[in-house]
């Protein structure tokens, strides 16, 4: 490997769940905004805000807000759609944003290095039969193993907190 390999290597978050609900009820977790303030954020934090949009050229603006121990700040973030089919797939560019859904760079909000500018990210749906899925998400583009891994943790734990959407017990 040359050294411009080695420097142009990226590394990517892949977080894979399975669910006891059909495809179309994961999709729900994605396209409807109440469900996505359920998830979005890793534990502890909480989703104030998320508009979404879920179509080609469509964006979702969303708000992370950090407990009061972490300093209790909103960070908000697009994801802007290039790719949608309905219970099969979404792929979309991660953002962070401001609160009208401008898109800022990571290094302008003190983020370590390693995160992309545009994070390409892709999530599917595979039907398993037997009201069961599969779905997996894919971030794209991390530059260090540390971002990559940070940005890891953070997604299972959103992905823990949809899970819970889908086992809570119904009223």
């Amino acid at each position: 490997m040359k050294l411009g390999e080695l420097m142009s290597e990226t590394f990517d978050v892949v977080v894979t769940r399975g669910f006891s609900v059909p495809p179309e009820q994961v999709w729900r977790a994605w396209s409807e905004s109440d469900l996505v303030k359920q998830w979005w954020g890793p534990t502890g934090f909480s989703c104030p805000v998320a508009d979404v949009d879920l179509r080609v050229g469509g964006r979702t603006l969303v708000a992370m807000r950090a407990p009061a121990e972490f300093g209790g700040g909103d960070m908000y973030s697009t994801w802007t759609y290039t790719e949608v089919v309905p219970h099969a797939r979404i792929a979309y560019v991660f953002n962070f944003a401001d609160p009208q859904g401008n898109r800022l760079l990571p290094a302008d909000l003190g983020m370590p290095p390693g995160i992309p500018d545009d994070g390409e990210h892709l999530v599917t749906f595979d039907d398993l039969g037997d009201a069961k899925t599969k779905m997996t998400v894919v971030e794209h583009g991390y530059a260090t193993e540390e971002a990559r891994d940070v940005s890891q943790a953070g997604l299972e734990q959103c992905i823990d907190k949809m899970e819970a959407i889908f086992t809570a017990p119904r009223t």
